[in-house]
């Protein structure tokens, strides 16, 4: 089946890629984490070289996103993005009427039907849920919507404290949300400020569906800490510490007298591939 899946997986991916959002990053050619925090650090910092200048960040979290897609939603996207008809209803009776069970030790549920969401472990599922998302972006230009799967950011690029756009991208996602059955998680989403004005006074607090945010000093945004003063300092201490914890197992393996080629491939493989 995964075999099967591969080959739909590279046949809409050449069918869609043309048609994507540019800023969705996941599963698309010449593309990576990397690229997105890059853009996004690129935005960032080219709207503070101007004065009277500071930028919101709005971390989303989304609850059990592959889990919410609505099959005949996902078909009319589809249908959009000049996916044939054939290939819509293969994915639709791919997505319809699945059976699934929960085993715990010795015991089994009932059988259940559900026909939500896309099955995890999927090779199609990521793909599925950024096509899912592809009419979800920022039409205020002062506003980016940056996505990598379901990773989602939004990004305020604020000028002479004029927020108006920003909060109303803000709210438009959250309609979007609710239009398409995805759940916002606003006890995780949280918000980071990066202000490097002189004379700063306090920033009224953003809400989304009557929850104010959380706002954050740093947050690690797709493997790279950003902080608030978007110095390097503390991805550099995560990174460090990360290869110290792992030095623990180098030295243990040493003990156990195993040949200096087998430690320098461990070391190659879990602790330099992190640095």
């Amino acid at each position: 089946m995964k075999s099967l899946e591969k080959l739909v997986l590279d046949y809409l991916k050449d069918i869609t890629g043309p048609l994507l959002d540019p800023l969705q990053f996941a599963y698309r050619a010449n593309r990576s984490v990397d690229d997105a925090v890059n853009m996004g650090l690129h935005y960032i910092l080219q709207h503070l070289d101007k004065p009277g200048t500071y930028a919101r960040i709005l971390f989303v979290d989304f609850s059990s996103a592959f889990n919410t897609i609505i099959p005949h939603l996902l078909l009319s996207k589809l249908t959009q993005l000049s996916v044939p008809t054939s290939i819509c209803q293969w994915i639709t009776n791919f997505l319809t009427d699945r059976q699934q069970i929960v085993r715990l030790g010795k015991f089994s549920s009932k059988t259940r039907t559900i026909s939500t969401g896309a099955p995890q472990g999927c090779v199609l599922s990521p793909l599925l849920f950024s096509l899912y998302t592809n009419d979800c972006t920022a039409k205020d230009p002062s506003v980016k919507l940056l996505k990598f799967a379901d990773d989602t950011t939004l990004i305020g690029l604020i000028r002479n404290g004029n927020e108006s756009a920003y909060r109303q991208e803000v709210q438009e996602l959250a309609v979007w949300c609710s239009h398409n059955n995805l759940e916002l998680n606003t006890l995780k989403t949280v918000e980071m400020i990066v202000d490097f004005r002189r004379n700063t006074s306090a920033l009224s607090p953003l809400t989304i569906m009557n929850n104010t945010v959380a706002t954050v000093e740093s947050f690690r945004f797709l493997g790279t800490t950003i902080s608030q003063d978007l110095k390097w300092e503390p991805h550099v201490d995560s990174i460090v510490k990360k290869a110290q914890q792992r030095l623990y197992f180098l030295r243990q393996l040493r003990k156990f007298n195993l040949p200096q080629e087998l430690l320098m491939q461990f070391y190659s493989a879990v602790i330099e591939s992190v640095l």
